[in-house]
């Protein structure tokens, strides 16, 4: 965020502090349970808690290791053992907590001096000639009662008595003197229990009022919205950091001077995580003054999208990159219009790149533009080269350059500016030429791996083996795998399952059919839900963690780096012996591809991957070089005399055939059939293919046999209206070879006994 950009908010925060606005929004805010000077949290919260500690009897809350903090250092002073025995045999009781020992004279309960004996014992002692060892001389001494028994220290755990002229015990009342001046309550409250047993607690005195409840309404929303878990005393160096800074309240400064205050005491690289905590407080106490939603978002050069309730998170749109104010401003125009009208998260971060690279190219430049009337066509063009010598053709290139035309078409149909030139558009050759992808489907030796029962069951979390069975069954993405509805079966008239999801790309609902294993795992899933959120959850994968509420999806980069780790464990390998990497989205492309190697035709296949056209789903889903021979040999071939041409696909010059095919197909396809000639040779038959005996034809081309027909015919009509008799009787050839094949085509296979030409079979003899 600029300061320029945050002055005016911080102006109006500060204005309206003096009017007791803010404090009357966090006085009806902050619930009681948060209104306390010390805040204490038991080891179940959902944010502030964790796991109670290892060690047995131990009531305070599991930290690193699973130990508590005092547990923790005394794990590490031992030289880090085994935590299992270790937590079997330490004393639960910290040393702090541990009641002081008293003399051992019996019946006295003064604190030890030296020798396990108070201070007037121990004189005794001394003054006696310390006639024999002490425990002889403590055997000799019959029980002492005290004439008039002192109170105990006001330690609540200590059952010592107190020293005459101090309500604390002789070692309490050294620790206090060691630990310099301080008051006695203060003492007193710093060595006794806490709150309440095992509970941490965040101590928020040592803030000014209006500071302390504005921290208190941050925690109150950290609680609410389930955020992360942070412990305690993290927070507590936050609530320190804020003490140290003389400020009273957080909008006292902007978000960008507490960061870079926040650098300055612990450095650029340190403390991130308590960081984000400092940054979240303070942008909830803004929200809370200042509201949400486009009135106040607008105006910044950093718009937060998740309080315009829009993505997922806390992303941002960065248009202080933008440097040229004439294009900010129509930037911010046309992005609030494109969000409005639903623009997706990453297409919106796009735009703003786009706008952003060409922003920095006018600066860079030095080309003296100061408003859209002077980016011309001349403009575009010296940009669209200094676009590729950046980005070199890449797709990147494609998206700026479609982002950019986009944003220039959007102000001239809304005549945003009337001053830009009718020639400032971008044209179709300015767009890299898109390569062909290859096909990312997975080889079946690599499938065969992935779908191994043995190696799914290496899973070490049966949500994540789940999602992964659903990925490949189903041809999902993963986003939209991943926030699965809890309630996502649904089934037709004959009682057929179908998994019912969210196409996030298109923005639909859609089904596809899944098998009763799938369906089965889902409801053990569901099942699982239930135990884990007993009060409900909307989604079938729910985050584990920092998630009180079951609203929260589990994370995708939480499932790669999974997949990662048991890709490793199962040590899948490709054909080559090298250990495949992959994407989730190749289940989807491995998915399409084995439809369309099954014959299920591409209509079906369409519906099933629920894309908008087919052109998507002829990417997706690729022939194989089996599939596509399985179909040629089927497939009824004829010459130009309409015999059939046959193929053996069990003789020894099949494979050859077939590779001849293929290669004849790449360097010799015809509009209207495939060349039989073998390549090596030379055709004699240039442009006259229906007059050649090598020429082979399918059923597949007769619209253009009987479009080529009927041009023929006319051709022959016009050579013999106009007495060319050559022409018409070179035609009339190639028109009774074509009535042939159709004939033939249409007739269907013909019978066994004759009228073919059979090729390439086994040789005998």
């Amino acid at each position: 965020m600029s300061p320029r950009e945050s002055a005016a908010p911080v102006a109006a925060a500060a204005a309206a502090t003096a009017q007791g606005g803010l404090l009357a929004k966090l006085m009806a805010a902050v619930r009681p349970e948060f209104r306390g000077d010390v805040l204490a949290f038991g080891p179940y919260d959902p944010v502030f808690g964790n796991r109670p500690c290892l060690v047995p009897d131990c009531p305070l809350t599991g930290r690193s290791h699973g130990l508590c903090v005092g547990h923790e250092n005394r794990w590490r002073s031992q030289g880090r053992p085994d935590l299992e025995p270790f937590a079997a045999s330490t004393d639960p009781r910290m040393r702090r907590r541990r009641a002081l020992s008293a003399c051992r004279v019996p019946g006295c309960h003064n604190g030890q001096h030296a020798g396990g004996l108070c201070r007037g014992h121990d004189h005794a002692w001394r003054r006696g000639g310390r006639p024999q060892p002490v425990d002889v001389w403590l055997a000799t001494l019959p029980a002492w009662v005290h004439p008039d028994p002192p109170p105990l220290c006001l330690i609540s755990y200590c059952q010592l008595w107190a020293e005459p002229d101090m309500p604390l015990c002789a070692p309490h009342r050294l620790s206090r003197k060691r630990s310099g001046p301080q008051d006695l309550e203060q003492f007193v409250r710093a060595h006794d229990d806490p709150p309440l047993p095992g509970y941490e607690s965040i101590d928020l005195r040592a803030l000014p009022a209006r500071l302390r409840l504005e921290m208190q309404y941050s925690l109150q929303q950290r609680r609410d919205v389930g955020q992360n878990r942070i412990a305690p005393a993290a927070v507590q160096v936050v609530v320190s950091f804020l003490a140290g800074s003389e400020a009273t309240s957080l909008l006292d400064k902007t978000l960008q001077e507490w960061t870079s205050t926040w650098d300055q005491h612990y450095g650029p690289r340190q403390g991130s995580y308590l960081r984000s905590l400092l940054i979240s407080a303070h942008r909830d106490v803004e929200d809370l003054h200042l509201g949400s939603g486009w009135d106040v978002e607008y105006p910044r050069d950093v718009w937060r999208l998740a309080s315009l309730g829009i993505g997922e998170g806390r992303p941002t749109l960065r248009f202080d990159r933008v440097t040229q104010p004439w294009l900010k401003d129509l930037a911010k125009r046309w992005l609030r219009w494109r969000l409005s009208s639903g623009l997706s998260t990453g297409s919106a971060l796009g735009a703003v790149l786009a706008i952003s690279r060409f922003s920095r190219f006018l600066t860079t430049s030095d080309l003296p533009v100061d408003s859209f009337a002077q980016v011309d066509r001349a403009l575009l063009e010296r940009f669209l080269a200094a676009l590729h010598t950046e980005l070199g053709g890449r797709q990147t290139q494609r998206e700026t350059i479609g982002q950019l035309n986009t944003f220039l078409q959007a102000i001239r149909r809304h005549g945003w500016d009337q001053h830009l030139p009718a020639n400032t558009v971008f044209l179709r050759e300015d767009y890299p030429k898109r390569g062909q992808l290859m096909p990312r489907a997975l080889a079946e030796l690599v499938m065969t791996q992935l779908e191994n029962a043995d190696n799914l069951r290496r899973w070490d979390n049966p949500v994540w083996r789940l999602v992964t069975i659903i990925l490949i069954r189903s041809g999902l993405r993963l986003k939209d795998a991943l926030r699965l509805p809890a309630d996502c079966i649904i089934r037709d008239r004959d009682g057929a399952p179908y998994l019912r999801y969210h196409n996030h790309k298109m923005k639909r609902e859609a089904l596809v059919p899944i098998d009763e294993q799938v369906e089965a795992e889902i409801a053990e899933q569901r099942q699982r839900v239930r135990d884990g959120w007993p009060q409900g959850s909307p989604l079938l994968f729910p985050a584990a963690k920092a998630n009180r509420a079951g609203t929260k999806p589990v994370s995708i980069g939480g499932y790669r780096g999974a997949l990662r780790s048991w890709l490793k464990r199962c040590d899948v390998r490709d054909e080559h012996g090298q250990p495949i990497h992959l994407t989730p989205h190749q289940w989807r492309h491995t998915f399409g591809t084995r439809l369309i190697n099954k014959d299920v035709p591409q209509e079906v296949v369409r519906i099933l991957l629920d894309h908008q056209s087919h052109a998507m789903t002829a990417h997706y889903a690729r022939l194989s070089d089996t599939t596509v021979r399985r179909h040629w040999e089927q497939a009824r071939k004829v010459d130009i005399n309409g015999d059939t041409v046959t193929l053996d696909p069990g003789g020894q010059l099949a494979e050859a055939a077939w590779a001849k095919q293929r290669l004849g197909r790449a360097t010799q396809a015809l509009p209207n059939g495939y060349c039989g000639l073998p390549i090596q040779k030379t055709c004699p038959h240039a442009n006259a293919c229906l007059t050649c005996p090598m020429f082979i034809t399918t059923a597949e081309f007769l619209p253009q046999h009987r479009q080529q027909h009927q041009q023929i015919l006319h051709i022959i009509t016009t050579a013999q209206a106009h007495n060319q008799t050559r022409v018409a009787q070179m035609n009339r050839d190639v028109a009774d070879n074509l009535e042939k094949i159709i004939n033939a085509l249409e007739q269907g296979p013909p019978a066994t006994s004759g009228g073919s030409r059979c090729v390439l079979t086994t040789p005998t003899g």
